[in-house]
């Protein structure tokens, strides 16, 4: 209980030390001054924001991808004004979790191990593309040394590996974690769940149905969704569940404002969108540590 009282003590008199920069911290954030962030609290937190001045790295798919123009300035950008986050790029339109190898072997050929923390958000074009799900592991009995309050013993007990496989989706994202993992080690990686689906439709060849339509596998998106969650468990990362937390559902037509066509594109968040999401990730970034 000291403990706690002394935390929060301590948390009082940092937002207390903090509040007589509070108008000029408002005076200089542009997202305050246009209106964007309402929210009193925001410029409290924001001199002690862990992950404020941070160089972060983007892996995904076009949400990320700063090519397509779907909204002017993405979740990234609002981060990168807010909080001064450095932003390091490399998701790309169509990818899959397939690609995060590539693109996490990229990042570290250009910037080495200077980065501080990885975010991918990625997921909604494997479902669309209709890769089977997959297991996670196989199963089989193997002997392993093993004793409790006696002699050790070579003991049959059962064993599952990891499948790191291209063909179904768990397999893809345990080979992309593996890799990601072992580039970087001591670095700060955090998944985010795919956002729910629209509608979208540019041309007569590429026309996606919403999300209450399963895809050629009989999966529904959810099942998407969850492997991601349950990733964060299997590979030690954590999980923030933009899915649930961001709010947008183009599902509803109320909703089809915070995305980029309501007529031909309910999958691509807008402006409005992507402040949104940004919003929320930098709440849910407060509760985790960018550098170890």
């Amino acid at each position: 209980m000291k403990k706690i009282l002394t935390l929060a003590i301590g948390l009082l008199l940092t937002l207390g030390t903090n509040a007589q920069t509070k108008n000029d911290i408002t005076a200089n954030n542009p997202a305050i001054v246009s209106g964007v962030v309402r929210d009193g609290l925001y410029t409290a937190l924001f001199p002690i924001h862990p992950w404020a001045g941070k160089r972060v790295a983007y892996l995904g798919d076009s949400i990320t991808d700063p090519k397509v123009k779907a909204a002017k300035k993405k979740y990234w950008e609002w981060l990168q004004e807010w909080l001064g986050i450095t932003p390091w790029v490399y998701a790309i339109s169509g990818r899959q979790w397939n690609d995060i190898p590539r693109q996490a072997k990229q990042l570290q050929e250009e910037h080495g191990d200077s980065v501080d923390a990885i975010l991918i958000f990625v997921g909604t074009n494997d479902f669309n593309d209709s890769v089977p799900i997959g297991e996670w592991f196989t199963e089989d009995e193997e002997e392993t040394w093993a004793a409790r309050h006696e002699a050790k013993t070579l003991q049959k007990r059962r064993h599952r590996t990891a499948i790191m496989s291209d063909e179904t989706y768990r397999g893809r994202i345990n080979k992309a974690l593996s890799t990601v993992k072992a580039l970087y080690p001591t670095k700060q990686i955090v998944l985010l769940t795919p956002i729910h689906r629209g509608y979208f439709g540019p041309n007569d060849k590429n026309v996606q149905p919403t999300e209450d339509f399963a895809n050629k596998c009989g999966e529904f998106v959810d099942a998407y969704v969850e492997s991601v969650k349950q990733a964060g468990n299997i590979w030690s990362v954590p999980v923030i569940d933009w899915n649930a937390s961001c709010g947008l559902y183009p599902l509803l037509d109320e909703h089809k404002q915070y995305f980029a066509n309501p007529q031909t594109d309910q999958l691509h968040p807008n402006d409005k969108g992507h402040v949104r999401m940004a919003q929320t990730l930098m709440y849910q970034l407060l509760t985790l540590p960018c550098c170890f």
